[in-house]
């Protein structure tokens, strides 16, 4: 009888079910959820739609895969990390929206924290900048902003987690005795937890004015104790333990074999992550990179990253289909910017919740620039491509200066990948060859890594090296004085970004 592993992998704009065996993906079902914008700036989600959906995405991955009872042997998950939500634990029901990381509504909590010691005050503690970006100032906002979460806490009865753990709350029994845990990749991501000890941090749960018995528990990513099992009833149909957690970026480190310090990828997804190793070292940043958690198993020390993010990469895409109507789907960006040997001088700093690493900018807003009477359509949307690529070499600059480390070579995955237009710019832009993974949905094969390696599915580490495999490498062709032109370019357009908010 052929054995599985299940992994849940929630993301920005959908909830995704793969079935893996030993060798890759034997089964996969996928859902968008609905993305809420009550206020310019504001970006929710229902987390009670993201369950359903969920639900949804298993029953159907499992029938594809025609995995019958005991087939399944442990359930993996990934998300999307920073996205708050508070629930009742007596109704399971949410109190309100969750807010998703791109929304920017707690800048002026933000604003207030940094009076005192600037962006950076909490570094030594968290590893990360004061930004919008994290979910301890939206649990702050919620608390300030919703009596009734407000009221809820104080009785004892609101519980707050990342998407992580609302959803192993309720594959594990829900308001019927759902466990109620993160890991510490995802804890790494609130500004509530100690980088060090790896424990909430009783300071900033009180700077925050944060109810301790809201926040969940916190545990390795990789446990063969696991955090309880599926309910029989369940969506699964059977009792499997729940024993993987990793938040995406690094679930994709993970996938793309990323172990040991030194070893990087980038994923292209809604957003755009650089992660690179740092082994048992905790390296604070000096160019607006994050220090995070990439993964803990059961019994070891923990291994730490440097990551830079950029908010704006599949979901800018979206906006030219969505917003803009200038393709009906996303693959026909491809096409429409191959239809032009490069943007014609339109540079596009998608800003639009503000800046992400390097510079952190929340005052910062879209703009297009460079543009003439000779621009047209096709530039717009080649500028869309490059301005994605062009936001990463920002953040490989800035991580190479922090760590000492030179990229020789970049492992790539996530769904825009398969834009090759992309991909050539971006090894042109790097200078270095990109590789991209086999297996294109890398962060829901680390969480089938992580479950898998903690029930034995997998032998170890070895043993994934050795199962992973690219399917195109990209060379550079662009000379350095076109690529330094470019990037020259994008900063001047960078800089014109700033400030937009605050001027208004």
């Amino acid at each position: 009888m052929s054995l599985y592993i299940a992994a849940i992998d929630q993301g920005t704009t959908s909830t995704r079910c793969m079935i893996f065996d030993h060798n890759g993906p034997v089964a996969c079902a996928q859902q968008e959820h609905r993305q809420i914008f009550p206020q310019p700036g504001w970006v929710e989600h229902d987390a009670l739609e993201i369950w359903h959906k969920t639900q949804r995405v298993i029953a159907e991955a499992k029938s594809a895969a025609d995995a019958k009872p005991g087939q399944i042997v442990a359930v993996g998950i990934a998300n999307q990390r920073e996205t708050a939500v508070v629930w009742d634990q007596r109704s399971g029901r949410p109190l309100a929206n969750a807010i998703v990381w791109q929304d920017t509504r707690t800048k002026p909590i933000c604003d207030e924290l940094a009076k005192s010691g600037g962006i950076d005050r909490f570094r030594a503690i968290t590893g990360l900048p004061l930004a919008t970006y994290f979910s301890g100032p939206k649990l702050k906002w919620l608390l300030e902003n919703h009596s009734d979460i407000r009221e809820a806490a104080r009785r004892g009865d609101a519980l707050f987690g990342t998407i992580d753990s609302w959803l192993i709350w309720n594959l594990t029994g829900g308001a019927r005795g759902g466990r109620h845990v993160t890991d510490v990749t995802n804890a790494s991501r609130t500004m509530l937890m100690n980088l060090n000890t790896l424990a909430w941090d009783d300071s900033m749960i009180d700077l925050l004015g944060i109810e301790r018995k809201m926040l969940p528990r916190i545990t390795t990513s990789i446990d063969p104790a696991s955090w309880g099992s599926t309910l029989a009833h369940g969506p699964l149909g059977d009792a499997i333990p729940v024993c993987g957690n990793l938040g995406d970026q690094q679930a994709a480190l993970v996938g793309q074999c990323c172990f040991d310090a030194g070893e990087s990828k980038c994923t292209y997804g809604t957003g755009c992550f650089l992660l690179l190793g740092t082994g048992e070292r905790i390296v604070q940043s000096a160019r607006g990179m994050l220090t995070t958690v990439a993964f803990q198993r059961a019994g070891e020390a923990a291994r730490y990253a440097l990551e830079g993010s950029v908010a704006m990469a599949g979901s800018l895409v979206q906006w030219l289909r969505d917003n803009m109507k200038m393709i009906d789907s996303s693959a026909e960006i491809e096409s429409l910017a191959s239809a032009v040997p490069d943007s014609g001088g339109i540079y596009i700093v998608p800003a639009f919740s503000g800046l992400f690493a390097p510079y952190w900018r929340s005052d910062a807003r879209g703009i297009i620039a460079g543009l003439t009477g000779f621009s047209n359509r096709h530039h717009i949307a080649r500028a869309v491509l490059e301005a994605v690529a062009l936001q990463t070499r920002d953040l490989v600059d800035a991580m190479a200066a922090d760590s000492g480390v030179t990229l020789a070579a970049m492992k790539v995955d996530g769904g825009m990948t398969a834009n090759a237009l992309l991909m050539q710019f971006q090894a042109d832009l790097l200078g270095i060859p990109v590789i991209r993974s086999a297996i294109r949905e890398t962060t829901a094969l680390g969480a089938a890594y992580a479950a898998g390696l903690a029930v034995g599915f997998w032998d170890g580490f070895d043993d994934l090296r050795a199962r992973w495999k690219s399917d195109r490498t990209w060379q550079p062709a662009m000379s350095e004085p076109e690529r330094d032109r470019r990037i020259l370019q994008w900063r001047k357009a960078v800089q014109r970004a700033m400030g937009w908010e605050s001027e208004g």
